[in-house]
């Protein structure tokens, strides 16, 4: 019987093949941070450096991975809303003058919504540019950069100066209190950390970092981590904003506004950014506002984001990593962020490991010669200069971009100037 006289009930029908199951997110990062956990026991055992697990090095990492954390979740309102916001850098700046001149006369919780206002004003210049009058993304951003750093200095030299006597920096700004787990925990904790007990020393040493000295600003990242993750990928609000970065075309012709979501998002990534800014001003071992304090940590929270594959979960893992390579080179110097060094040889072998596994011939090759010569370094060298480990995270940005840009996933339109009708 030919095919075009057979009863539709008869025809053969093809069974598509069966759905890999996807591990879920939540488990990858409890893997991942258990990876890094034996990843750093191992390398501080096998060179003799505790620092690298220490509840002072990882209390250090915390801070310092605030503002970049902060600064990396107002790169993912935008973008996933389409716009770049390569200016960052800049909100963060105005975020810091503006904790600085609040928080020095009302206290910190006053510089936290002063940092946001400063930040999101940044924000509102960029979303003006580019949104309305589509300005392409990188141009707007630049210019919100250099806006940021002329206008702090100008309003630092007519207010600051008559005050500090110093046109750079201002009065000294209150902190928040800070708060820790009872003291039977903490003394536990320190014993088993001390005992310097293979892998038991180094998480109880991991724990007590993050169990003392907790600022509520600590706190605040960590719930508004988990309010990015609910708001864009749990409410309908949040998918009409991520449509925008995604296909702003369809969007609008099912009644989406995209410039209203556009700008949200844009407004609600400055005052993340301004806030990130405030970060830097409360942490305890800052005065307060000194000039060039962002160092390039607008830049940083970017490559966070990009890391984190434009997702809350992936930008914390990233955020927590330049910071824990901040905190290790400006606590315990060279010689630690040299025992680091070992550790990514470590990293390198397993990675090659895996490849081989994979029949990835030339990824194993090329892991092969990096670990080679990341041992070699690691051989020939008592301590890493002091002038090297300061930009530690700056290299640390370099490799992970170059190691993760093969599964980056960016939303379609982002970056996309997009004209209404």
């Amino acid at each position: 019987m030919s095919t075009s006289l057979m009863n539709p009930s008869e025809a053969p029908t093809t069974v598509p093949p069966p759905r890999k199951k996807r591990v879920p997110g939540w488990l990858v990062g409890v893997l991942g941070v258990a990876g890094a956990v034996v990843l750093l026991s191992t390398t501080s055992y096998l060179t003799d450096v505790p620092q690298l697990t220490s509840s002072g090095t990882t209390q250090t990492a915390v801070r310092l991975a605030l503002p970049i954390l902060l600064a990396g979740l107002g790169g993912l309102w935008a973008e996933r809303a389409g716009v770049v916001n390569i200016g960052l850098e800049g909100m963060m700046i105005m975020g810091t003058w503006g904790a600085a001149w609040a928080g020095y006369q009302w206290g910190p919780w006053a510089a936290l919504l002063s940092a946001a206002a400063f930040g999101a004003l940044g924000g509102l210049l960029h979303a003006i540019a580019t949104v309305t009058f589509g300005v392409n993304h990188i141009v707007s951003g630049v210019a919100i950069n250099l806006l940021g750093a002329g206008l702090t200095k100008y309003l630092s030299t007519l207010i600051f100066f008559p005050i500090s006597h110093n046109p750079r920096e201002s009065p000294a700004v209150p902190k928040f209190d800070t708060y820790s787990a009872s003291s039977s925990l903490s003394d536990w904790l320190a014993e088993l950390e001390n005992a310097q007990r293979v892998g038991i020393s180094d998480v109880a040493g991991i724990l007590r970092g993050l169990v003392t000295g907790v600022s509520p600003l600590t706190i605040l990242a960590v719930l508004l981590v988990v309010f990015t993750y609910y708001f864009l990928w749990r409410t309908r609000f949040g998918l009409r904003l991520r449509s925008c970065g995604e296909n702003p075309v369809a969007a609008e012709s099912l009644g989406v506004d995209v410039y209203r979501y556009k700008y949200f998002a844009v407004l609600a990534s400055g005052a993340l950014a301004g806030i990130g800014g405030a970060a830097l001003v409360l942490n305890p071992g800052q005065p307060g506002y000194l000039e060039g304090q962002t160092n390039g940590r607008g830049f940083i929270g970017l490559a966070a984001m990009i890391f984190g594959n434009w997702r809350p979960g992936g930008l914390l893992g990233g955020a927590a990593l330049f910071g824990y390579a901040d905190g290790l080179q400006l606590r315990s110097g060279g010689k630690t962020f040299l025992a680091l060094i070992y550790g990514a040889v470590l990293l390198l072998g397993v990675i090659v490991i895996w490849q081989l596994v994979r029949r990835r011939w030339f990824a194993a090759a090329f892991g092969i010669v990096a670990a080679v010569a990341l041992y070699a370094v690691y051989y020939s060298v008592d301590e890493v200069p002091s002038e090297l480990t300061t930009y530690a995270p700056h290299l640390v940005t370099l490799v992970v971009l170059a190691v993760a840009s093969q599964r980056l996933r960016m939303p379609a339109a982002d970056g996309v100037v997009y004209r209404r009708g």
